[in-house]
């Protein structure tokens, strides 16, 4: 069958990342941290995913006039995904991050060119998706003109009033959904998975073991190859279970666009 086609919406950022050995309590300075600059952002994080995992896929962003821009989007054009850019007057957005040694993350989002992002139209294409990381009247545009699936990442958390087909969402972001009766992919960190249509249970799956290094981009992978699984025509189950493969995979990597799995590298995790 072809590839899907499929059109993110959503930012894009430049992480700025400290690797430590604990995370700082407030007020609290910890020293001897590593420093790496990775591109990231959850649209372009899942994005950058679809793509690795078969899918065509186009990006419509914000980026700001800016040197972190280039930076912020080397990885998109390494993995093929064709952008329709917004060059806009204010910074490209950043996330600050911090990772320590059990692969705990803190993240601070300054969203920059992101909050900016309007106005845009998009191509046909077998599914939207869209993040919380943009304006809420941007997903809802996403939402009014897709005319295959609208699958929504509802993060960070808050309540849009869209009605999307395939949601994910973590326990705090449920109660956030301003609709609920499509097919929801609630995700329970190293407890896996559960989809669920119209309230009532259809498919659990639990991830692989794995030894977290980096969790930054977890709930991405799993976004992102829940979609692809879905529209290649897999079983609920199957794409259930190859999506909480693909998160383990990337919580076992570090960074978050590096950390996305390939198809091939979710068989493989898989032992397909």
């Amino acid at each position: 069958m072809p590839a899907p086609r499929i059109t993110v919406v959503g930012s894009v950022n430049l992480d700025l990342v400290a690797r430590c050995e604990v995370l700082p309590r407030p007020g609290e300075t910890v020293a001897g941290a590593t420093f790496e600059r990775i591109p990231g952002g959850k649209g372009a994080n899942q994005a950058v995913a679809c793509a690795r995992l078969g899918a065509e896929v186009r990006l419509v962003a914000a980026v700001g006039r800016d040197p972190f821009a280039d930076e912020a989007l080397a990885g998109l054009r390494g993995a093929g995904v064709e952008l329709d850019l917004q060059l806009v007057d204010l910074p490209t957005g950043v996330a600050l991050v911090t990772v320590d040694a059990a692969g705990e993350t803190t993240i601070t989002v300054a969203p920059g060119a992101n909050a900016a992002l309007a106005g845009f139209e998009l191509p046909p294409s077998d599914a939207v998706l869209c993040q919380q990381e943009i304006p809420d009247a941007a997903v809802i545009s996403a939402w009014e003109q897709a005319g295959g699936l609208f699958c929504l990442n509802a993060a960070p958390a808050r309540r849009i009033g869209v009605d999307p087909d395939l949601a994910v969402v973590n326990r705090f972001e449920l109660e956030s959904l301003a609709r609920a009766d499509g097919l929801v992919a609630l995700t329970l960190g190293a407890e896996g998975a559960v989809l669920l249509e119209d309230g009532e249970e259809v498919a659990r799956a639990v991830p692989p073991a794995v030894e977290a290094v980096d969790g930054t981009a977890a709930g991405d992978a799993f976004t992102a190859c829940l979609l692809v699984s879905l529209l290649e025509g897999r079983s609920r189950e199957e794409a259930l279970r190859r999506a909480c493969a693909a998160g383990a995979f990337a919580a076992s990597r570090f960074g978050a666009q590096p950390s996305l799995p390939t198809a091939a590298e979710v068989d493989a995790l898989l032992g397909s």
